[in-house]
């Protein structure tokens, strides 16, 4: 990956909506250099999606809820159903595995505490494996970026 290419990903991450007109002339660029080096960042997958952002709040989300959370053992197939349930469920919107005191660190989106209650039901005392977790409400979004630095 070359300097052409960290420019072309930037733009995108600014907005993946650009035509490769408009992207070649932010990068200095041609458009046909610029599609074929996006086809490959795509086909290399250095790009894994071009998706559009929702603001939780627009959709009716009310609450961010950070869930740190303590497996009770750390085999590496109770930890991947872990990582499996966590990805199957739609309230999850991020998911990682961590060092430190917890395990994993979860980021739930949903309507209101009623929904993060059935989630907690559902989907955290319901796991065996799940030793404990501490969960702290988000009450403002200082920051959102969800982009790299390339």
């Amino acid at each position: 990956m070359d300097d052409l290419d960290r420019r072309i990903l930037e733009a995108l991450q600014n907005d993946n909506r650009l035509s490769f007109a408009d992207l070649a002339q932010l990068v200095g660029s041609s458009s046909a250099s610029c599609m074929r080096r996006v086809n490959k960042l795509r086909s290399d997958g250095v790009i894994v999606a071009d998706i559009s952002l929702v603001n939780p709040k627009a959709i009716g989300n009310l609450l961010t809820v950070v869930v740190a959370v303590e497996l009770d053992r750390e085999r590496l197939d109770l930890v991947d159903d872990f990582k499996r349930a966590m990805r199957a469920a739609k309230e999850v919107t991020q998911c990682y595995m961590v060092t430190g005191e917890a395990d994993f660190v979860l980021i739930v989106t949903v309507k209101d505490v009623e929904a993060f209650d059935a989630f907690v039901k559902t989907k955290l005392y319901t796991n065996p494996n799940v030793r404990k977790f501490r969960s702290m409400i988000a009450l403002e979004r200082a920051k959102f970026e969800p982009r790299i630095n390339v």
